[in-house]
């Protein structure tokens, strides 16, 4: 495609990466998008490497090679396609035109002062470091965004804000993959040829839906059967093919086998997105981890030897999550899936199988044998009567010694071999597979049992991904084994199925062991019996079952047997286990506690590794770890015991890996500090980075300061207060520079995370602080959110229910995208991130801009002066309420409330007072003041439209974003009270006017049908009002005010009202039995009304005169009734009432009240 061709499509800017270029490539890839699902993220890198292209020669080459083979009607359709997205278009040309603005004048650099900051003067947020491995994407945006949106906020009220941020490489991910990918081309080739297996093809193709006014609404899921080889490309599983997704070309995937070439491709790419974005950010300070940056690598290895040194780090063994493919513990970034996993702590019962052995089992002659059996009981091995085997499970015989043989589930051994238990560590030695049949009847020696021989008996429920498929039977004390057990015992059929002889069951009968309160010394037969359970297949009782025993046994159970007789369970249940492994009858066993699948894909086990560990955990460390806790801001009560369940349980944490990138161990270099380890403290590097790194990433340009000369004597000094390091080489006036950015910014104010990092990084955080920095330098706060939901379903790749953020962005528009995640959700459950609303806001943001323009272009036609009007008034407090409500809002990170009130409150407000205004018209200042409030008040959210408006339409100096919270007085909730009067009032007006013209199709008391109006007539309303609660109701609310808490909202018991009742003058009176029965339900509502709304619901009378606000509205209530007359009337003058002449009596039926008026309406002659 040459030049001519290009700008006849719209491609007019060819020279440099402007807007018209952009949206271009944004219509041209939602047109191919809809012909090819998978083709997004081809074209996003596309875009990407075009923009980085100086050259009209190569970009046109590229252009025809990627490109030039769709037909010329695709190339129109692509063109006219692009017509249906002129709002969007619109607001990315703002969006482009207002980012150029920023970084003309460097909007969000961020400068510490020499002096300290007071209250509220500073900001400093942060965001935890996204890997690396991928383009970012809307998860990692809706996270971001609420720190955005805090700083933003603090930026717009005139605080110094900083908002750094940097890029996680440390850790397994990215070398796995580099691993992967050099993996497929040593097998496949390269490029690679990967096999294809055809099936069944049922592709869908949905058609496009569009929105109205030009926001389209494209399909974001693409459903259908592929063949597999199809599945495989789109589904990515093999790392080629995702590599191919992010645009790179065949001959450029090859370079990712070396793993530091993934950390110069991705973030700069996470730039681009994030600066498209509209994040406020200080990219100078912008880093990368690994040892590939020099200044880093000495921060974290200072950091490490800190705590070392500190007796934080220590080196222990002990059970560990870990990957056998990857050589090393399995952290919680590490994994794939099973993240929050822990190890899973068992006795292994020895049970020995007795000579002679049966033929299956021939070959294990002259070796101990043992059914090893795990068990989170072993207090209750005396009332053992069997074990179970699963019939069809797959077993083997595997060697633990010279002499003991375990038999158990390969699994298991697996688990066993990486706990130094088999013969060749690390690789479990099968000597005779078996199954499950093999195994049952045989004759059992087991610890502790007073059955001096069991047997093996088949269980069918035994799950083998789960402990040791060896099972112990305790029917005493165990739900399943009783009725597993009474199974076997009553159906001779059973037996005989699996060969059971009737001496391996029927002699057998439960054992007391434990004494439970409530359940007796046969717990398991008492429950069962009381649930009426019948077979071992009732898995949902029985379950139950075991929830009303299990936990009651273990903290108010008594031993009846054994040494331990007369002691509770819990504190036996040590001294058990104990005792069993001491004298050689158990050992101990640890799996996972579900299962976990590392980044490398492969399964997890539990193994007793030798290596660095930081002391988590440790009472005192602990303790400043809760102080720290208790004085931060998190936002909400669900955080706060998210953050003391895991202070509860966390110990010592595994902080070496053997794989991966990252900085080394510096005590000990054949080890890598793991990827939550380094990244506990770095916000403080944030406060220097950018005078190491002098607005370079990767700490490779020339800098004042050497890496070198970054000694722990200079990094202690910086951050803790430490010697100032006279022979550092480094010019005193960059340390004094470096420690008054230090100084200056720290603490942090606020970081942002999702809730999934409570368990780790972010209690990790917290200690770290405490344990390295002074008690003025601790976090002040975290706010914490759940995941995003896309259109109420799982963000899933697979699923094609994803975007990128760059893909968001092209889609909808940055300030669209910012718009919908804002009204996603502020909550630690789960948000939702809807298409519909984005759609929305491209329309809304593009009407409000027309309407701007409108209004000002007439500027002349608004009525000049001071606001004078009821509706000018009301307008004016509805102004000032968004600015007091939003404000609040903001600062407690509700950011969709602020967006409600900031947003879609205020634009109500405004078009209710447009049609309040009538033929008067709108006031000029009230306008222009509407303009300028909502602009600041969106700012936060939707930073470019808002530039964009102040810049453009209002003509506004400097910038939006630094503008100033706006000014507003004190809201008058009496008149916001007496607009909702008003508002209320009219409705109900309307509905009783079209109640009496279509007529009531029942009769009145009198039998006579009430008076029909038709539209043809004129009409005038008579409006009644009653201003005060007069008589029995008068009586009934003074009651209420008497008997009404303000503190608590509660009233008295509910006889003591009723006693009041009945001695006030309404009680005393002859027909007081007729009006008790409409004073209980007055009292009830209004006792409601008090208790939602508080003490004024119990006045006697609106805190407005109702019949003021009614007169100085009448033009108003006439517009909207479409009456030409319209007179407001006291329902307590005879001579009002006259007016209703016949009509009276609909006053009776529907008689006005305080804040309830009610009109009648009159035919006119």
């Amino acid at each position: 495609m040459e030049d001519d061709e290009i700008k006849t499509a719209g491609f007019t800017q060819l020279e440099t990466t402007g807007s018209a270029f952009g949206y271009f490539l944004s219509s041209l890839y939602f047109t191919l998008r809809l012909q090819n699902p998978n083709f997004s993220l081809a074209f996003h890198a596309l875009r990407q490497n075009l923009k980085n292209i100086h050259s009209n020669a190569l970009r046109n080459s590229v252009l025809n090679r990627r490109f030039c083979s769709f037909s010329g009607n695709e190339m129109a359709a692509v063109m006219e396609g692009g017509k249906s997205f002129a709002r969007r278009d619109r607001l990315l040309e703002i969006e482009a035109k207002v980012q150029n603005w920023w970084e003309e004048k460097d909007v969000f650099r961020a400068e510490s002062l020499e002096r300290s900051p007071e209250p509220g003067e500073k900001f400093f947020g942060n965001f935890p470091f996204p890997y690396m491995n991928g383009f970012l994407h809307l998860g990692h945006a809706f996270s971001l965004s609420k720190l955005e949106f805090a700083a933003a906020y603090h930026r717009l009220r005139g605080a110094n804000v900083l908002l750094p941020f940097g890029f996680h490489c440390t850790g397994m991910p990215i070398k796995a993959s580099a691993d992967k990918l050099a993996r497929e081309i040593q097998q496949f080739g390269d490029p690679p040829a990967f096999p294809i297996v055809e099936e069944e093809q049922e592709n869908q193709q949905p058609e496009p839906e569009d929105a109205s006014d030009g926001a389209q609404s494209l399909p974001d899921k693409f459903k259908g059967k592929k063949s597999k080889a199809t599945s495989k490309s789109s589904g990515q599983k093999f790392q080629w093919e995702i590599m191919r997704s992010y645009g790179l070309s065949d001959g450029e995937i090859s370079k990712f086998q070396d793993p530091y070439n993934w950390l110069t491709f991705f973030p700069p790419l996470a730039v681009e997105d994030l600066k498209a974005f509209g994040l406020g950010c200080d990219w100078r300070r912008s880093f990368v981890t690994t040892d590939i940056n020099p200044y880093f690598d000495s921060f974290v290895r200072w950091q490490m030897r800190k705590l070392k040194s500190m007796g934080k780090i220590v080196k222990d063994v002990r059970y560990t999550i870990y990957s056998p493919l990857d050589g090393q513990p399995c952290a919680d970034h590490d994994r794939a899936s099973g993240e929050g996993v822990q190890p899973q702590d068992y006795t292994l019962i020895k049970m020995e199988v007795i000579p002679p052995f049966p033929p299956k089992l021939s070959a294990l002659e002259g070796r101990k044998v043992f059914l090893a059996a795990a068990t989170l009981r072993p207090e209750t091995m005396y009332g053992q009567t069997n074990a179970w085997v699963l019939p069809d499970g797959k077993y083997g015989a595997f060697e633990i010694n010279e002499t003991d043989v375990f038999i158990i589930t390969q699994r298991a051994a697996l688990n066993l071999a990486y706990q130094k238990f088999s013969r060749v560590p690390e690789k479990p030695t099968c000597l005779v597979e078996l199954s499950g049949s093999d195994l049952i009847g045989l004759p059992l020696k087991s610890p502790l049992s007073f059955n001096e021989i069991i047997y093996s008996l088949p269980m069918l429920t035994i799950l083998t991904d789960k402990g040791t498929g060896i099972v112990t039977s305790v029917p005493s004390d165990a739900p399943d084994d009783y009725m597993a057990m009474h199974d076997l015992k009553s159906k001779p059929a059973l037996r005989a199925k699996f060969g059971v002889k009737d001496e391996w069951v029927l002699p057998f009968e439960i054992i007391p062991i434990i004494n439970i309160p409530e359940f007796g010394d046969k717990p398991a037969e008492k429950v069962c019996t009381d649930l009426k359970i019948r077979s071992q297949n009732e898995k949902e009782k029985l379950a139950e079952a075991k929830r009303l025993t299990y936990l009651k046994g273990f903290t108010e159970g008594t031993l009846l047997v054994g040494e331990f007789t007369g002691r509770r369970v819990q504190e036996a249940k040590p001294l058990i286990r104990n005792k069993l492994i001491e004298t050689g009858q158990a050992i101990m066993y640890s799996e996972p506690e579900k299962r976990v699948m590392s980044r490398s894909g492969d399964e997890c086990v539990v193994a007793l590794t030798d290596q660095w560990y930081i002391t988590y955990g440790e009472s005192e460390w602990k303790k400043l770890a809760e102080d720290c806790l208790s004085n931060m801001n998190l936002y909400c009560d669900e955080t706060r015991h998210g953050f003391e369940h895991t202070l509860s349980w966390l110990n010592q944490w595994a902080c070496s890996r053997s794989f991966g990138l990252g900085t080394r161990i510096p005590w000990d270099e054949q080890f890598l500090v793991e990827s939550l380890s380094d990244s506990t403290l770095y916000m403080a590097y944030y406060t220097i980075a950018h005078l190491l790194h002098e607005g370079e990433m990767y700490g490779s340009t020339t800098s004042r300061v050497k890496p070198e000369q970054m000694t722990d004597v200079v990094w202690d000094f910086l951050f803790c207060d430490g010697p100032y390091p006279e022979s550092s080489g480094i010019s005193s006036s960059i340390l004094n520079k470096m420690k008054q950015e230090f100084e200056y910014w720290y603490p942090f104010d606020l970081r942002v995370s999702g809730k999934d990092l409570i368990q780790n990084h972010l209690t990790f955080c917290i200690y770290n602080h405490t344990a390295i920095m002074s008690e003025q330098h601790w976090p002040r706060g975290f706010r914490c959110n759940g995941h995003i939901l896309l259109n109420s379903e799982k963000m899933s790749k697979s699923t094609g229910n994803f975007r990128t953020l760059r893909q968001a962005i092209m889609e909808f528009s940055a300030d669209a995208t910012r718009f919908s995640l804002a009204d996603a959700g502020d909550g630690v459950d789960d948000a939702n991130f809807v298409f519909e609303t984005a759609n929305a806001a491209i329309l809304r943001l593009t009407k409000e801009i027309s309407w701007m323009e409108e209004v000002l272009a007439a500027e002349s036609s608004l009525r000049k002066g001071p606001p004078s009007t009821y509706a000018d008034r009301v307008f004016a407090n509805e102004i000032n309420i968004a600015v007091k409500m939003t404000e609040q809002h903001y600062r407690d990170c509700m950011f969709r409330e602020a967006l409600k009130t900031g947003f879609y409150d205020l634009q109500a407000a405004r078009d209710e007072y447009r049609f309040s205004c009538g033929t008067g018209g709108m006031n000029l200042d009230l306008v222009q003041r509407f303009m300028d409030v909502q602009t600041r008040l969106i700012t936060p959210i939707c930073p470019h439209y808002a530039e964009f408006v102040w810049r453009e339409l209002l003509k506004k100096d400097g910038f939006v974003v630094r503008a100033g919270w706006p000014m507003a007085d004190i809201p008058d909730l009496t008149l916001k009270s007496s607009n909702k009067y008003l508002q209320d009032s009219i409705v109900f007006m309307r509905k009783l006017l079209q109640k009496q013209i279509l007529g009531s199709k029942k009769p009145n008391k009198k039998g006579a049908p009430v008076t029909l109006l038709t539209e043809d007539y004129q009409l005038m309303g008579l409006i009644y009002v009653n201003e005060q609660y007069d008589g029995w109701k008068e009586e009934c609310l003074k009651i209420l005010q008497s008997t009404f808490d303000s503190k608590t909202h509660t009233f008295a018991p509910e006889k003591d009202i009723l006693e009041a009742l009945q001695r006030s003058s309404v009680g005393q009176a002859s027909d007081f039995k007729k009006t008790q029965k409409q004073c209980m339900p007055f009292l009830r509502f209004k006792k409601d009304e008090a208790i939602a709304l508080g003490v004024q619901a119990l006045d006697l009378k609106l805190p407005f005169g109702e019949i003021e606000v009614l007169q100085e509205n009448l033009d108003l209530i006439k517009r909207q009734l479409g009456l030409e007359q319209v007179e407001v009337l006291s329902a307590t003058d005879p001579d009002a009432l006259a007016k209703a002449g016949p009509l009276v009596s609909l006053l009776n039926q529907t008689p006005p009240s305080p804040g309830n008026p009610t009109a009648i309406f009159l035919s006119r002659a």
